[in-house]
């Protein structure tokens, strides 16, 4: 269980991995603030927290500053601290030629799934530095993508590879300030998001494949075991697959 008071961030907490994340951690005692674009799905995953735990559910546009820094300043309101942020938010475009992407579908890729981690990351700086105790840790969700790309999918893979330079650099940073940064790569997980591989989806070879997808529950309990660990220690990297799908020797 969290010490007592501990307090969690997941940005994307409406749907997917960020609501069983979220749901997990409030198992586990801390107190959690579910961010995301639509407040009804916010409050849709709080009505699911299990009795007797605090949700806090906050409205967010990532990759506006201002509303970021409203998050931080309504949580350390309602809280007085942050221990865990969770970068979770993410998007992607349409899976189409690399020479078709529209300037505005890679623009949005780009402040969603990188600005809007480091906007974040820089406001959970800001509060972790200044309160007592010091520190906390941040935790990137980097994706299989942040490896291996798909076909037909440079805006969402280049912010993924983007994203673990920001994790290194992010643990780098945070060292004097006890924070500790972590990237968990996930692949697979049964969210609405990866519902078209029931059915198939390109592969590398050009050929289609029904790929194989593994119950969201097992990344959260993997994202609580990171977020439980004390300062001294820390996950850099993990990666969470379902057994079968093709990663290993993709292309």
């Amino acid at each position: 269980m969290a010490d007592a008071g501990k307090v969690a961030l997941v940005t994307g907490a409406g749907s997917g991995i960020g609501r069983a994340v979220a749901l997990a951690l409030l198992g586990e005692g801390y107190r959690v603030v579910l961010a995301g674009r639509r407040l009804e799905t916010l409050q849709a995953t709080a009505a699911l927290a299990p009795a007797g735990t605090t949700a806090l559910p906050v409205a967010v546009d990532v990759t506006d500053p201002a509303s970021v820094r409203s998050l931080f300043e309504q949580t350390a309101g309602a809280f007085g601290r942050l221990d865990v942020l969770f970068n979770n938010a993410g998007t992607g475009a349409p899976a189409v030629p690399l020479e078709d992407l529209t300037f505005e579908q890679w623009r949005a890729v780009v402040d969603v799934n990188l600005t809007g981690p480091f906007l974040c990351t820089q406001e959970a700086f800001r509060l972790m530095k200044s309160q007592t105790p010091r520190g906390g840790r941040i935790i990137n969700n980097g994706s299989i993508s942040a490896t291996a790309p798909r076909p037909n999918s440079a805006p969402y893979t280049a912010t993924k590879h983007a994203i673990t330079g920001l994790t290194k650099s992010t643990s780098l940073d945070g060292r004097k300030y006890d924070i500790a940064c972590g990237q968990i790569d996930i692949g697979n997980a049964a969210t609405e998001m990866t519902a078209r591989m029931v059915n198939g989806v390109p592969q590398a070879n050009g050929t289609m494949m029904v790929e194989p997808r593994m119950d969201p529950e097992h990344v959260a309990r993997a994202v609580v075991y990171m977020a439980g660990l004390p300062l001294d220690a820390n996950v850099l990297f993990m990666t969470v697959m379902a057994t079968q799908m093709p990663l290993v020797g993709r292309g």
